[in-house]
């Protein structure tokens, strides 16, 4: 499975025909810089390099995607600044999950300044960077998070497994904010194992305000030998667990090359989810985002 492939003819077709807009719930674009990227270490040498909207453009359209929302992988306001510019370029950048510091004084004040720039959609943090396992729950950030509802912004929660359990109670404090999920919370794919994550992925069963982006799997996975059924249980739980009305298909492009092609990540959901009907397969693969994120088909205007 290390060769890198784009899906055949028929699936590429087959992912087309879902919905009226196919939107990648999770990209990510940047200028490589060794410094401000120190997270790519030397086995992720691949992605050691720019990656711009024309880089991707290509793949969405081989793929029938017809748009993407690009979502930060750096702590600054800069960042957000980034990618903002790329979205004002590049109309297939349907919106922009970006960053800025929650548990700053003048959070409110940033926050206003932002809401000047329609893509903006919502805000992430690198949870799973922070020494503090219940990050999260901290005063200051999560004063931050209770004015996100204010200005009708959404939040991406970037975490491993360890931190589930803490981001249940998280969710519960802000029952009419929007959260997404990212990356099925990271479970250990590579070693098939569920315990764990298994338990605290089906907490949020009843939370219809928290969604999960099935995005990343083939990085959590055996970067060099995984297979498709490898995904099977894990989509599987996720369907179960948020029901086909609170997922979304994201292709984690440029992280997913560590592993996988852009088209091998589409065929990844497509064939573990073959037994959805149209109206399912349009919910996973394009309205869904477009609802959460309250994207406009600009195709139409």
């Amino acid at each position: 499975m290390g060769l890198l492939v784009y899906p055949s003819i028929e699936v590429a077709h087959k992912i087309i025909n879902y919905t009226a807009m196919k939107i990648d719930s999770h990209q990510h674009f940047w200028k490589y810089d060794p410094i401000k990227d120190s997270w790519i270490d030397d086995d992720m040498s691949r992605i050691k390099n720019d990656f711009l909207p024309t880089d991707v453009q290509p793949l969405l359209a081989q793929n029938g995607i017809d748009g993407c929302v690009a979502v930060q992988a750096d702590q600054s306001e800069s960042e957000t600044h980034f990618l903002l510019q790329l979205a004002s370029q590049h109309n297939f950048i349907k919106g922009v999950v970006g960053w800025v510091d929650f548990r700053a004084e003048n959070i409110e004040e940033r926050l206003t300044y932002f809401s000047q720039f329609k893509s903006l959609k919502g805000f992430r943090h690198i949870i799973q960077s922070e020494l503090e396992d219940d990050f999260l729950l901290g005063k200051d950030f999560c004063n931050g998070i209770s004015l996100l509802i204010k200005f009708g912004y959404t939040y991406d929660i970037l975490i491993h497994p360890r931190h589930l359990r803490y981001a249940v109670e998280f969710v519960k404090r802000f029952p009419d904010q929007k959260f997404v999920i990212n990356h099925i919370a990271k479970p250990f794919i590579k070693d098939q194992l569920m315990e764990g994550w298994l338990q605290d992925i089906t907490l949020f069963k009843n939370f219809r305000n928290v969604s999960c982006k099935i995005a990343g799997l083939v990085t959590e996975a055996d970067w060099n030998l995984w297979q498709h059924q490898d995904f099977k249980s894990y989509i599987s739980i996720v369907l179960d667990v948020f029901g086909i009305d609170r997922v979304m298909f994201g292709s984690d492009w440029p992280v997913c090359l560590l592993a996988a092609s852009y088209g091998q990540v589409c065929e990844v959901l497509e064939k573990n989810t073959s037994f959805l009907n149209i109206e399912e397969k349009s919910n996973l693969w394009g309205d869904n985002c477009a609802e959460f994120y309250q994207l406009v088909d600009t195709r139409k205007v």
